[in-house]
């Protein structure tokens, strides 16, 4: 399944500041250190050279990478339309079964964190959320069978920790 193109302003300015730190700042000085570890002479058993090489490759791939995934990204705002029902970017609180709450944040596929409880638009969860309002039950396929699912709270802005 291809990936959404949707992301959060948070997550594409994200992006974007990884980008520009990547091509402004640790590249040049990636660069410099080759340079200097070139100047030293034998290249076949330079660590310094071949690591710095090596590094250079990565942050290439990583540049290239982000350059093209942020021409193809659109960044959702919040419509207050929207409110009372779950959509992207929403923060989600559901009940399972046995009485646990848990808070998820609708977010893009290049945004996720699971440390975070942000899960991508494109995960079972989410789809199974998308649309719903408070109160409505969810089922959700896992691989370990249904999971079942009630919506406690949905808002658009980050909830208050205690």
């Amino acid at each position: 399944m291809a990936k959404s193109n949707y992301i959060t302003r948070e997550g594409y300015l994200a992006l974007d500041r990884e980008l520009k730190y990547l091509w402004k700042e640790e590249r040049p000085k990636v660069t410099q250190a080759v340079s200097e570890a070139a100047a030293m002479g034998d290249r076949s058993e330079n660590a310094e050279y071949i690591y710095g090489k090596r590094r250079l490759r990565e942050i290439d791939r990583r540049v290239r990478f982000l350059t093209k995934r942020l021409e193809a990204l659109t960044i959702v705002e919040p419509n207050p339309a929207q409110e009372g029902k779950v959509f992207f970017g929403a923060w989600v609180t559901l009940e399972d079964e046995n009485g646990h709450e848990k808070i998820f944040r609708l977010v893009g596929p290049d945004e996720f964190d699971p440390k975070k409880n942000w899960i991508s638009i494109d995960s079972p969860v989410a789809r199974s959320l998308i649309g719903h309002k408070v109160d409505d039950e969810i089922t959700v396929d896992t691989p370990n069978g249904k999971a079942y699912y009630a919506i406690l709270v949905i808002q658009y802005h980050a909830p208050v920790s205690d």
